[in-house]
């Protein structure tokens, strides 16, 4: 929770839908002005990412369709935390599934709110560097359907710049990783 002066007051918290990964609640607060008013919230357990990188300075990165945008989006792997798991074990587990690859050297490279004006969802972000191809990969999901790509930073940012192609927490950790490339 963010260190705040004065927070307003939850008067009434209501839970109108508990999925798989995330529920759904809407809450009546009183506000430090005394105002009052609904307020809609996605509770997320958190979500793990990496930034791999290849031997050769190749950034490895998944072509998945998201239902929500209807299309493709490129994405560094990504997975969210499941309960009684760390961040750390959610993306050894996740990049191995989604890219094939698992990594020596891991750096943590901090967390940060993914969407705080309805969501209180946190991504754990991580360098994953010296990566090796797995003789025998995982089995990806079943509700998941992934293309490995391969590119070099110089490519990454270009499409980052320039395209609509690249979610938002891949383009924060690939800024907040830049510096260990």
């Amino acid at each position: 929770m963010l260190n705040n002066q004065e927070l307003p007051q939850v008067l009434v918290r209501r839970l109108f839908f508990q999925g798989r990964k995330f529920q759904f609640e809407v809450n009546k607060l009183k506000l430090p002005n005394g105002a009052q008013g609904e307020w809609e919230c996605i509770r997320h357990p958190g979500g793990a990412l990496a930034v791999p990188v290849t031997k050769e300075g190749k950034l490895v990165l998944v072509r998945q369709y998201r239902f929500a945008l209807e299309g493709r989006l490129l994405e560094f792997p990504a997975g969210t935390v499941e309960k009684g798991e760390s961040p750390e074990t959610t993306i050894k587990r996740e990049i191995e599934e989604e890219t094939g690859y698992s990594a020596k050297k891991w750096r943590n490279l901090g967390k940060f709110p993914l969407a705080p004006g309805y969501s209180d969802e946190y991504i754990y972000a991580f360098l994953a560097q010296d990566l090796e191809k797995l003789p025998n990969p995982p089995s990806q999901d079943e509700d998941e359907d992934i293309e490995v790509v391969l590119m070099t930073p110089d490519e990454f940012e270009t499409l980052a710049f320039n395209s609509h192609e690249i979610d938002a927490k891949t383009i924060t950790s690939y800024f907040l990783a830049r510096s260990f490339l």
